[in-house]
């Protein structure tokens, strides 16, 4: 994917600098010993007016870089119309000469602080430009996308909201995530995206989990309000889908595009380096989403945690048609759920309270591989099943 997203994006990287070369800042700042650098968009709009504005988090992918961000998720057109700064931050270098967020391992364990060094940005900026406080956003591609997820679990006092484009987060850091307080979260993610599985693997969350663990942890209604969103484009080879989840509390609120079809690209982009989406448009769909959100409007909620599949199994496993659910704590009512490997709910089992096994029907249900997801107490765990030809 990254070259060809730098074939494609060559012949266009010149356009922009040549029209907005004078709102586009290239700055520096040291941390940690390191010189860390980026490009900040300042619209047109900022200079003839004295109010704060809005910053955004715009973090490049696994392996690209700043420039390649600021032209594939491109924000300047809105920023242009809404006044907000985006930021185009660069990664540091892994041992491949990779640029990358370092959203693998935890802090002081020997890898870059990314959540320091973003933090230390903000507070850079806000020395020069008019930022308000209360409206700083994160999104990103990829590993960008996982990035945020990292923001929103270990600077939630600073960030009010994020959009994740194919990203996820990593099992072991979803386990110890600690957001302080409810925070809205966009998904975007293609059913057919080879490179962060909507399904997930050995180090992925599946994007349902994760979608359902965000729901669990903002104290969302489990039930999203489905929308088919219109297929304007019948030749891009995709789909959408959208999914509400809302809540009680203020910013209590996730939301995820399921792109049906779509690989890891984003919708709308510039180019196309594989199955993109053209029924939305990802940046459009992120800042609507993001902008009615203010850090000092968003009541803190307590915390709950997500956790893999300890102490949940399913007997039989492979099954044909049946498998028993079994848990060592307590089930919650109507929390059994089972998703395809496209994403799609085909299941969900009403409990008795109480209950610490279940069984569920497989007859009909084509050969393939399932996931199982079930609520326990404070815990949303998940657990693969393979379903045999009958």
């Amino acid at each position: 994917m990254l070259h060809s997203l730098r074939l494609v994006l060559a012949l266009v990287v010149l356009l922009p600098m040549t029209l907005r070369a004078q709102t586009t800042v290239s700055g520096t700042i040291r941390f940690g010993g390191v010189v860390r650098d980026y490009r900040l968009y300042v619209p047109q709009a900022y200079a003839s007016s004295t109010a704060t504005v809005p910053l955004l988090f715009n973090l490049h992918g696994y392996g690209s870089n700043k420039e390649e961000q600021e032209l594939y998720g491109d924000f300047r057109a809105i920023a242009d119309t809404a006044n907000f700064l985006v930021v185009h931050p660069n990664g540091t270098l892994d041992p491949a000469g990779n640029r990358y967020w370092n959203t693998f391992t935890p802090p002081g364990t020997g890898g870059p602080d990314d959540v320091a060094f973003l933090s230390a940005l903000i507070d850079s900026l806000r020395l020069r430009y008019r930022i308000d406080a209360n409206r700083v956003y994160s999104t990103g591609m990829s590993n960008g996308g996982f990035m945020s997820y990292e923001l929103a679990c270990q600077l939630s006092n600073r960030v009010a909201a994020i959009a994740s484009v194919a990203g996820s987060m990593t099992t072991s850091r979803l386990a110890v995530c600690n957001a302080t307080r409810p925070v809205p979260v966009l998904e975007i993610h293609g059913t057919a995206d080879n490179t962060v599985p909507y399904t997930g693997n050995i180090l992925f969350v599946p994007i349902p989990t994760l979608v359902a663990a965000w729901v669990q942890r903002n104290g969302c209604n489990p039930t999203p309000t489905l929308t088919q969103v219109p297929d304007l484009t019948a030749t891009d080879g995709s789909t959408a889908e959208r999914q509400v989840y809302s809540g009680s509390q203020p910013g209590s609120v996730v939301e995820h595009y399921r792109i049906i079809g779509g690989g890891h690209t984003w919708p709308g982009a510039p180019v196309d380096i594989g199955v993109t989406n053209r029924d939305i448009h990802a940046s459009r769909e992120i800042w609507r989403f993001l902008r009615p959100y203010r850090l000092n409007q968003l009541t803190p909620l307590p915390t709950r945690t997500a956790a893999t599949a300890v102490g949940l199994r399913l007997v039989p496993n492979p099954a044909t048609r049946w498998v028993q659910v079994q848990s060592a704590q307590p089930i919650r009512p109507g929390s059994v759920r089972v998703y395809d490997t496209t994403g799609r709910q085909v299941a969900i089992q009403p409990q008795v309270t109480g209950a610490t096994s279940v069984q569920l029907n497989t007859a009909g249900w084509p050969a393939g591989v399932y996931l199982v997801e079930v609520e326990t107490g404070e815990q949303l765990v998940h657990q693969r099943l393979l379903k045999q030809m009958e």
